[in-house]
């Protein structure tokens, strides 16, 4: 787990069973070992883990059965902090952690697509891992008609969630385009595939509830640790 985090240690493992029950790794009806036996192998306390168990009971991602255990249920259409990020390991699930790269507000540029009522933007450029593994390369453009003032202190891990709990933005529904592209050349070094190289690369335009364009983002991932996934509901 990454005690660095912006979300509580419970949440982290909760996201990650509820990615892990997604990708197929927990199958729907499978009894998951005991508590102390599953707080041991993922490196926390009983207490903690019971509170991620009882957060994804709540989303009816599991059941618990009094003298039993806890049963996975997979529900395809249960939501979690990372619903709309669709990047895994090439193995499947993979838990989400981010660094900010950088954070600017500045006049949208012409190659953008219209979005939003404002003609600034925040520009926010991250490095996403999955279970550590630095996967995904992130510029991140949220119309500035959302907010005036961005404090990079404030951002959480899950972007969307820091959305909707600071600037009442709920993002509602996404449109992506999958493709390839060249890896920019302010990337980092810990990012593998180095600028200029081709990589796994998709777009995607963020909605909120009104169906209003609120966000455009440029997403590069490194397709020897990752791929693109998407499941029909």
């Amino acid at each position: 787990m990454d005690t660095h985090s912006a979300l509580p240690l419970y949440l982290q493992l909760s996201e990650m069973l509820a990615r892990d029950i997604a990708a197929g790794h927990l199958l729907d009806g499978e009894r998951l070992p005991p508590e102390r036996e599953m707080a041991a192998k993922m490196g926390t306390s009983v207490g903690t883990l019971r509170k991620a168990l009882a957060e994804l009971t709540e989303r009816g991602l599991l059941e618990r059965r009094q003298g039993s255990g806890n049963y996975v249920r997979r529900r395809p259409d249960a939501q979690n902090v990372y619903a709309f990020f669709r990047i895994e390991l090439l193995a499947g699930g993979g838990l989400p952690t981010a660094r900010l790269l950088s954070l600017d507000r500045m006049v949208k540029p012409a190659a953008l697509p219209d979005f939003g009522s404002s003609d600034h933007a925040h520009r926010i450029r991250r490095l996403r891992a999955l279970n550590g593994r630095p996967c995904v390369l992130e510029e991140i453009w949220l119309d500035a008609g959302y907010a005036d003032r961005i404090a990079a202190r404030d951002l959480s891990e899950s972007l969307y969630l820091y959305y909707r709990t600071r600037l009442n933005l709920w993002i509602a529904h996404v449109e992506d385009h999958v493709s390839i592209g060249s890896v920019p050349d302010w990337a980092p070094d810990d990012f593998a595939p180095r600028p200029g190289a081709t990589t796994g690369f998709f777009q995607r335009l963020s909605f909120d509830r009104d169906n209003r364009s609120a966000e455009f983002s440029h997403n590069w991932f490194d397709p020897d640790i990752a791929h693109y996934v998407t499941r029909l509901r």
